[in-house]
């Protein structure tokens, strides 16, 4: 070598570090396969043979309390994308495929890039077997976009009862950040329940999801299970739900609420069980199973009688003299009132130099006649003599302006005022602020939910149940029940004597006094009517009733917006709809009253509920 010509040996030189830089090169190349880019080569290789899949498990079903299937699943079909496989360009194309707006698939596909490119993500779910028919062919011209089986939401039983049921959809990005945080397993594009039931016991409807390996050629489509499916992890399917509502009353009372606005909610006095809950009108709730049709959304957001608002358990209106039982136990607990207290009503009240009006002058009365007749004056007094403070804690005794023990999600407080609210309100005021709190008007609200509860309460003398829906569950696995957790009872403390006075009292209002255009030898029926003011138009009718009298299985509230008095509009619907809950029909002298109530519009006045 020490021989060699100069020119050899320096060419030798450079052939050797030529050699040595491409080993460099080579070797460099191998560290940044094996480490650096690994965790993308390896995905792709595994995705060239296996890839796996969630396989989420059928929504647990929902039954009435008589075993009848009102909310089920069928066959659907979602399009799902693998980011790292998806050619961006061919998002537009896409798009028209599906028949959806070009950002909407491109939203899509950006948070699914985001949130796993290795893992396939929907971008659009509930397909029906025609439309992914008609689609497939088409979606495999398209690299790394894949159909998956599913389910959605059925309602085998036409009730519709939508805010009973509620409603399911995508999971958000908070809830889904949230959930995983938690541990549990949810995925992007997963559906949820988003309100009632559904989002009440969505982890017992969810059930556990399951996986499937398949195998899938180099442009992601599938081509068959890995090793036969010996591998895959099978879905457990969510819990069944059955509810205390019943499908009968609840399509009955549904019935009767046709061409008018309002709210209706029964309870099993006894136990809280939730039996008819209707918000008129309502919607189809397969109106908003995904994919929800933008025209629908459109018709029913722009809809001015606001389907989609739950007047059962959101509409706040004054109680009207439907207080009237409970201003009486008050009067009587605190020994302001007792049953031989005895005024002459002329027909009006004057205090402060404002005069309270009446809608009669009821001459002499005593307790028992100021409920049986609606006497205003009577109850104007009752207040004045009342301690305001000993009234505020009563009236949140028995749940009003305070939250309440239910399984719905959404339910609103109302507004039971104390010296503080009337302090903030209005800053220097007087008692006279107070008078028409006596007759359940001025500053106060309630839902018709909380009516339900508080008359539920009268109807078994003195216990304030737990509004709820959910009455068991079954196991999937044990298909042994199980009870949902729902609040104990809570005990009001009543003397006896008062409270049977006070239901005695509403007993007369049907036998003979405002509401007794409804009553019938066929059962015995308390209640009260009310009439709450509505500054923007015609006064909204109210009722609160239970049956039997004797022994209460049913108590209802009715409101019926801008109908006028209580008696006339919502007393009619409340008594057939204890008369169909007790015996399952309605005897025939009672039909002309049916004919009656189901040929009345209501909804042509706007509505104040909020």
């Amino acid at each position: 070598m020490s021989d060699a010509p100069p020119t050899y040996r320096t060419r030798l030189r450079i052939f050797i570090g030529l050699v040595l830089l491409a080993g460099l090169a080579f070797a460099g190349r191998l560290i940044q396969l094996q480490l650096v880019d690994e965790p993308e080569y390896a995905a792709e290789a595994r995705e060239n043979a296996v890839r796996e899949r969630a396989v989420l498990p059928p929504r647990g079903r929902m039954f009435d309390r008589n075993g009848v299937l009102l909310v089920g699943n069928t066959d659907a079909f979602s399009v799902t994308v693998l980011p790292y496989r998806f050619d961006t360009t061919r998002t537009a194309a896409l798009a028209v495929l599906l028949g959806l707006p070009d950002s909407t698939v491109a939203a899509h596909v950006r948070a699914a890039r985001h949130y796993n490119p290795f893992a396939l993500s929907p971008v659009a779910s509930g397909l029906t077997v025609d439309e992914i028919g008609r689609l497939e062919e088409g979606l495999y011209a398209f690299s790394g976009v894949a159909v998956n089986e599913g389910q959605r939401r059925a309602y085998p039983g036409g009730i519709p009862a939508p805010f009973v049921y509620g409603t399911v959809g995508e999971i958000g990005e908070a809830e889904l950040e949230r959930r995983q945080a938690a541990g549990e397993p949810y995925a992007l594009g997963d559906i949820v329940g988003l309100t009632g039931m559904e989002r009440a016991y969505e982890e017992e409807l969810r059930g556990r999801p399951g996986t499937a390996y398949e195998e899938v050629d180099v442009r992601g489509r599938v081509r068959g299970q890995w090793k036969g499916g010996s591998e895959d992890i099978a879905p457990v399917a969510g819990y069944d739900l059955t509810l205390g509502l019943d499908a009968d009353l609840q399509a009955f009372a549904e019935s009767l609420f046709v061409n008018k606005r309002g709210a209706a909610v029964a309870l099993d006095p006894n136990t809280g069980d939730v039996l008819a809950f209707v918000s008129a009108p309502d919607y189809d709730p397969a109106d908003l199973v995904p994919p929800i049709r933008p025209a629908v959304w459109q018709r029913l957001n722009a809809d001015p009688a606001r389907p989609l608002f739950d007047r059962a358990a959101l509409t706040e209106q004054p109680m009207g003299s439907t207080i009237k039982p409970f201003m009486a136990l008050v009067g009587l607990e605190t020994g302001t009132l007792t049953p031989q207290t005895t005024i002459t009503c002329p027909g009006s009240f004057v205090y402060g130099g404002h005069v309270f009006h009446d809608d009669a002058a009821h001459g002499r009365v005593n307790l028992s006649d100021a409920i049986r007749v609606s006497c205003d004056v009577y109850f104007y007094r009752a207040m004045l003599a009342l301690d305001f403070s000993k009234w505020t804690v009563w009236g949140h005794r028995f749940g009003f302006g305070v939250p309440f023990p239910t399984d719905l999600p959404f339910a609103g407080d109302g507004l039971w005022p104390d010296s503080s609210y009337f302090s903030r309100t209005y800053g220097t005021w007087t008692r006279g602020y107070l008078v028409s709190l006596g007759i359940g008007q001025g500053d106060l609200e309630v839902t018709p939910l909380q009516l339900a509860r508080y008359v539920a309460a009268l109807a078994n003398g003195g216990t304030l149940v737990s509004p709820h829906f959910a009455k068991s569950f079954s196991n999937p696995d044990t298909d042994k029940p199980v009870e949902p957790g729902v609040q104990r009872p809570t005990r009001l403390p009543i003397h006896p004597d008062h409270m049977a006075f006070v239901r005695q009292a509403m007993r007369s209002v049907v036998e003979g006094g405002t509401a007794r255009s409804v009553n019938t030898d066929r059962f015995a029926m308390a209640g009260k009517t009310g009439t709450a003011q509505n500054p923007h138009g015609e006064d909204h009718a109210l009722f609160i009733a239970f049956a039997p009298y004797e022994h209460p299985t049913i108590a209802i509230a009715v409101l019926v917006e801008n109908a006028g008095f209580g008696a006339v509009a919502a007393a009619p619907i409340a008594s057939l709809m204890a008369e169909h809950y007790l015996f399952g029909d309605i005897a025939p002298e009672r039909r002309p009253l049916v004919d009656r109530v189901l040929n009345e519009v209501r909804s042509h006045e706007p509505s104040a509920a909020p």
